[in-house]
């Protein structure tokens, strides 16, 4: 499964990659910056993945909005958390299947 991270901190993007690649999944992270052309890459990433995570906490109202809207338009399920800890997001990875899931729920 592809797994995409919206927040968070940017230096501990390794360590979220090294837990979703030892689940059997693929990683995409964004910073949830709006600046520029990120709203691009923000809407590349949840076009490219099964379930996006997004962090709260973290990212601008505006970020968090958008990439709801985003993942809706895309058919992309979202679960949306106040904070991700990479023991959380190991929590969540383990959970899922490696197959590719657009049917997959989360609520």
């Amino acid at each position: 499964m592809r797994i995409g991270l919206i927040g968070g901190v940017e230096r501990t993007e390794p360590l979220y990659r090294e837990i979703a690649e030892m689940a059997g999944h693929t990683f995409s992270f964004h910073s949830g910056s709006m600046a520029g052309r990120r709203s691009v890459t923000l809407a590349n990433l949840v076009r490219g993945v099964d379930l996006v995570v997004i962090v709260t906490d973290v990212n601008s109202h505006g970020a968090a909005q958008c990439s709801r809207r985003l993942a809706r338009r895309h058919g992309v399920p979202a679960m949306l958390l106040r904070r991700c800890s990479p023991s959380r997001f190991a929590e969540i990875a383990s959970t899922l299947s490696a197959a590719p899931a657009r049917a997959w729920h989360c609520g």
